[in-house]
């Protein structure tokens, strides 16, 4: 069993490493991998220690912190709904956390006044879609799916209004914003700690999800408690979600597109899956933020651009195949 999880995740470990490096390396000024070796360890010349010490390393480990968050944000909610086009933006969490975040701007706060407001959007969208698509007999996978579809939109309207009221000389940053920056992601640490705990605390859960994603009649009939774990899922994809959207902003398709092609690859274990999308997600990020910033250069493009210009084509593909 070991070896069998092993190997894929030191895989993924190993690429993740490699595009830490590369993002390390690649700018207005190339560094070399010997280079950056004796800057982390204090030494080389100042200017460069500098770019990547304060510049540079903040930015690849926060863009592969969102990107782990929103890779396993997706693989949550797609097994809490046993569809595979479920992520954090189809259901509304991303918009309501996005909301959140805009409006602690637009009062003038910043820091952790931002990352609460972003985290408390989230959650009033999770209670929001549960409350709507909760029947007579409950909800359903795809009453909960179609209801967030709606939700979402509407979040997107609001936004839109928000945008349409701002002082004109916040707007640019906003929009900015919006598209998916990490331009000033300078703390990458607490959204790093909360992928760690969150996959400590997922990991040994991977049984219960390998049930529930099969159904939760059959869950419940093998013991699993099935509500309490299902408001688990979506509280935790809340929270990862108001983090990644506090940290750069609303970037698309990486929760949908990681969790789908590393179960075409690895299965359907969550024990491995979770991992996996931690590593890859955040892979797929680095390299995203370090295409984004160094494709016009001088000039950045939102990340969130290149993940949708990555995502979209992708999907689709993924879609062909298993038509």
């Amino acid at each position: 069993m070991l070896a069998r999880l092993g190997l894929p995740l030191s895989l993924l470990l190993l690429a993740a490493l490699a595009a830490l490096l590369l993002a390390l390396g690649v700018g207005s000024a190339q560094i070399s991998p010997a280079q950056i070796w004796d800057l982390l360890q204090g030494e080389g010349d100042a200017l460069a220690r500098t770019m990547v010490m304060e510049l540079r390393l903040p930015r690849a480990l926060s863009a592969f912190a969102v990107g782990g968050l929103l890779a396993v944000a997706g693989a949550l909610m797609q097994v809490l709904l046993r569809n595979p086009l479920a992520d954090p933006y189809v259901l509304g969490l991303s918009g309501g956390a996005s909301i959140g975040a805009l409006a602690a701007m637009l009062g003038g706060l910043g820091g952790l006044a931002i990352s609460s407001s972003a985290f408390g959007g989230a959650l009033f969208s999770t209670f929001l879609v549960f409350g709507l698509a909760h029947g007579s007999g409950g909800w359903t996978p795809s009453r909960l799916l179609l209801t967030g579809v709606v939700v979402a939109a509407g979040w997107g309207a609001v936004i839109t209004l928000m945008l349409a009221m701002s002082p004109a000389e916040r707007l640019p940053g906003m929009l900015y914003w919006l598209m998916g920056d990490l331009s000033y992601a300078r703390t990458p640490w607490p959204p790093l700690l909360l992928l760690l705990a969150t996959c400590v605390v997922l990991i040994p859960l991977g049984r219960s999800l390998n049930v529930l994603a099969r159904g939760p009649q059959q869950a419940a009939a093998l013991g699993v408690a099935v509500r309490p774990l299902e408001w688990c899922i979506y509280v935790a994809a809340s929270l990862l979600t108001a983090a990644a959207v506090t940290t750069a902003g609303s970037i698309g398709f990486v929760g949908l597109v990681v969790p789908h092609i590393l179960r075409l690859l690895l299965g359907n274990d969550q024990r491995l899956i979770l991992p996996a999308c931690a590593l890859a997600g955040g892979t797929l990020l680095v390299l995203a933020d370090t295409l984004a910033r160094t494709m016009i250069a001088p000039e950045q493009l939102p990340v969130g651009v290149i993940t949708a210009l990555l995502g979209v084509p992708t999907f689709l593909f993924l879609l062909y195949r298993s038509r």
